[in-house]
């Protein structure tokens, strides 16, 4: 057994070498080729050598070929994974027209499964022979064809590919033709028959000739076409017509495929000579072609298209017969068509001279156009009425000028009762059946210029964000004019005079044409919060009208002022200070309140406190929304004596601004401090008892005011004022903030913030945002502060109403009355613990100066 198994892989293995099979290893996939034709159960290739398989696990593994073919050209053996032939193979029938044929085999292996990729490609066998369509092939050609006349010949093919198909051909020796070979690619070859010498029939009626084509086989495969040249006789006989003149009538519009007339003529020839044949003439209009047609065969001529009288009344075509012979013989004959005419068009109403617009004063007998009416039938059919349809304030006047009509007007016109009139124009024939048509022509009444302009809205309220870039537009007005073209064409311009009112108009400039409005500086909400001004707007009638339009602009409040520390400041003007406390207070002991200020509102003007570095965490704390620092513990012995505090200051805009203040706190021994401790106590209890006394009057005063404003309000809303300035602003300078005074001393000067107005007669620091106010020294020898008369250092008691009633209407409330009167925000507003003290001055009134 073992011994045939030897002698059958020997076999197989000279099969193999026989039929030069190679195999290629590239990307992961063998590829084999085998010709085509091999026998069935030949070896194409070890794949389980050249894959590298064990051959012992083929079986277990199923290695196989996965085919949808029912009668796969390949198969595996899986004993020992050599890839045979399952039967025979037909390059042409697997890969046909193909310059390559490569197969690819998918084989798989399970447990594992894997998958592997064969290529076979089929190399073709010259083992077809060329052949042509047809065995015989007969021509027919005229004893008088021309030397140099070219017959193309059906072409061989073969089935085999490349240089095994058709190569070339060759024709059997004559004296009458040669042979000549086109290529045409990959359409292959093309033989095509030349005549090279004249035919005479009554020397030789036909030739016989072969057609040998060859491929490029060796030794070459061939395959050969009889061809039969008849020669035919001339045609020496022309067609004759049976009638020397044709003439017909028939009525326009006649239906397509009605029988004209029908020609005939004989020819004295015999077969195809004697056949005729009829068609136009080559010098009939290209025209007639889509009117009428001709029957070849009997010579009948049919409508074909629509017959109009109006369009041409006569028609002569020229008919012409012809014969089938090979040189076929001609005649022709003149056909005269008469069209009768019918009553088949409608008038046609043409304006001539026509003003699609007139003026609403014009008078009665205007002419707005000139009307011309036409129909293209003749006699009856031809004559037109024309009127207008609809009782309009217009009318028809016929001319003297036949079909010719004036449309003129025959009333008083009223642009404001109707601005447009759509008049239908009716013509009618006097035809059985009458036709009728229609025109409709548009007439607009002008108007004359009594509109004024008229501004979208009135008035107008625009926003605009302060620190905007000058020379940008900012808003815009229009305003529309009912009227048309030139008395619609509005143009713009700011009303500008000298009053104070209208001073601020030379901040703007605006677009004459499209009403943009170009801001020329750049506002500052801090010191301009709203103003208002004049736009007129003008036609360009004449005389023109106008009209103009209030626009009140109000200035939005940008983050762009950083956070003022008012508390610590040194005598240099830096945010520093220097505060001494006993070692042995306790925890939740006040140490100092950093102030701070900002001349913004709403979040931007909300300002937060954080400690930005501090030298003991555990020690100090911060209120972020007062500025209070205090303990967190009380002191030990280990603490040391000075620590250094560093408050970040910063308000709440889109980008912040922030300010730092430095706080340098002293821990000093009781016995150090006491002193201090008691002359502070002291002013403290004398402060606080005429705070009291002071903030009642206060509180009595702002009541009362706040009542009367209340009713003022209500009655300028019952008057309906359009005034925006007195209607959401008390003040046109008033900047949001609340009124406070705040005083605090360094070094040898004493300071007092004033907002949101200074008193009069008070002294500006520089470099203060002119809200810090200097007051005298009052101090003696010891340091204590000396409470002296505040002269010009205290603001009206309206000044305080006023702006407590305006940051009311800013959304601000009151929390709670402890000595001095605390607000505290709403949404959006400022946040923090911001205590106010506003006092009502009289003259002679004295006060203390209060530390908040």
């Amino acid at each position: 057994m073992e011994q045939r198994r030897r002698q059958t892989w020997s076999k197989r293995t000279k099969w193999v070498s026989y039929m030069m099979v190679l195999v290629t290893v590239a990307s992961a996939q063998i590829r084999y080729s085998i010709s085509e034709e091999v026998n069935e159960g030949t070896a194409v290739g070890n794949v389980a050598k050249d894959l590298g398989l064990d051959k012992s696990t083929l079986k277990d593994r199923k290695y196989r070929i996965v085919s949808s073919a029912t009668d796969p050209l390949f198969h595996v053996h899986q004993n020992d994974g050599i890839l045979y032939v399952s039967r025979k193979i037909d390059r042409e029938e697997v890969c046909e027209r193909s310059s390559t044929c490569l197969l690819n085999l998918k084989t798989v292996l399970e447990n594992p499964l894997e998958v592997h990729y064969i290529g076979v490609e089929i190399l073709d066998v010259n083992d077809h022979s060329p052949s042509f369509p047809d065995e015989e092939k007969t021509l027919e050609m005229s004893e008088s064809v021309l030397s140099g006349t070219r017959f193309q010949l059906q072409a061989a093919r073969d089935p085999d590919s490349g240089h095994f198909s058709v190569q070339q051909y060759k024709l059997s020796t004559n004296d009458h033709f040669r042979l000549e070979v086109k290529d045409k690619g990959e359409d292959g070859k093309i033989p095509i028959l030349i005549v090279q010498k004249s035919l005479d029939r009554e020397s030789a009626g036909s030739h016989s000739l072969v057609l040998t084509a060859l491929d490029g086989g060796k030794p070459p495969k061939s395959g050969e076409m009889n061809i039969l040249v008849n020669v035919l006789d001339i045609n020496d006989n022309a067609p004759v017509f049976a009638q020397d003149v044709y003439s017909v009538m028939i009525d326009e519009n006649a239906p397509v495929g009605t029988t004209v007339i029908q020609v005939n003529a004989t020819d004295l020839d015999d077969g195809a000579n004697g056949e005729v044949v009829y068609s136009f003439s080559n010098s009939v209009n290209k025209r007639l072609f889509k009117l009428f047609e001709i029957t070849p065969s009997t010579g009948e001529i049919i409508v074909k298209g629509p017959i109009d009288y109006e369009h041409k009344d006569k028609y002569e075509i020229e008919i012409q017969a012809s014969d089938k012979g090979l040189a076929p013989l001609t005649a022709e004959k003149s056909v005269v068509i008469k069209i009768v005419d019918l009553n088949d068009n409608a008038p046609q109403i043409e304006v001539t001279s026509f003003s699609s617009s007139i003026s609403e004063d014009s008078r009665p007998g205007t002419t707005v156009a000139l009307i011309s009416v036409n129909d293209l039938d003749s006699g009856l059919n031809g004559k037109v009425s024309c009127f207008l349809l609809e009782d309009v304030p217009f009318m028809l006047s016929p001319s003297l000028q036949d079909k010719m009509y004036s449309l003129v007007t025959k009333m008083p016109l009223d642009k404001e009762k109707q601005s447009h009139y759509a008049l239908t124009i009716i013509a009618k024939d006097s035809g059985q059946p009458a036709l009728s048509s229609e025109n409709t022509i548009n007439v607009v009444v002008s108007d004359v210029n009594d509109n004024s302009p008229e501004f979208s809205l009135s008035p107008y309220t625009f926003y605009v964000t302060e620190a905007n870039e000058p020379g940008t537009s900012v808003f815009s007005v229009k305003a529309f004019d009912r009227d048309e073209n030139d008395n619609a064409l509005v143009s713009y311009h700011i009303l500008r005079d000298s009053s104070a009112d209208n001073k601020l108009t030379s901040y703007f400039n605006i677009n004459s044409e499209t009403g943009d409005i170009l801001a020329l500086k750049s506002f500052d909400f801090e010191t301009l919060k709203t103003f208002q001004f004049q736009v007129v707007a003008t036609d360009s009638g004449t005389p023109s009208l106008s009209s103009n339009v209030t626009v009140n602009v109000f200035i939005l409040d940008q983050n762009d002022n950083a956070p003022v520390i008012l508390y610590p400041v040194s005598s240099n003007g830096s945010a520093e200070g220097v505060e001494e406390i006993p070692r042995n207070v306790n925890a939740g002991h006040l140490v100092t309140k950093v102030r701070a200020y900002d001349a913004d509102i709403g979040y931007n003007g909300w300002l937060l406190f954080s400690l930005q570095e501090v030298t003991d965490h555990s020690l100090f704390g911060l209120d972020r929304y007062t500025g209070q620092i205090r303990t967190l513990r009380s002191f030990t012995e280990t603490d040391e004596a000075e620590h250094k505090l560093v408050i970040l200051v910063k308000d709440n805009g889109n980008v912040s601004l922030s300010a730092t203040a430095t706080v340098v706190v002293k821990v000093v021994e009781p016995k150090e401090a006491f002193a201090a401790s008691d002359v502070k106590s002291a002013t403290k209890n004398e402060e606080e008892n005429n705070v009291t006394f002071y903030l009642m009057i206060t509180l009595g005063s702002v009541s009362t005011l706040f009542l009367i404003s209340i009713i003022v309000l209500i009655a300028m809303q019952c008057s309906k004022t359009t005034d925006y300035t007195s209607k959401y602003l008390q003040e046109t300078n008033y900047d949001g903030t609340l009124c406070h005074s705040i005083q605090y001393r360094s070094g040898d000067k004493r300071y007092m913030l004033v907002g949101p107005r200074m008193s009069i007669g008070s002294t500006i620091v520089p470099g203060s945002h002119a809200n810090t106010l200097v007051l005298p020294d009052r101090r003696g020898a010891s340091g204590e502060v000396r409470h002296e008369q505040m002269k010009d250092g205290l603001f009206p008691i309206g000044v305080c109403a006023s702006s407590i009633y305006s940051a009311m209407n800013n959304t601000w409330r009151k929390s709670k009355l402890q000595h001095a009167v605390e607000l505290q925000p709403l949404h959006g507003i400022r946040q923090g613990n911001l205590k106010t003290n506003c006092l009502a001055s009289f003259s002679g009134l004295k006060t203390k100066p209060t530390m908040i």
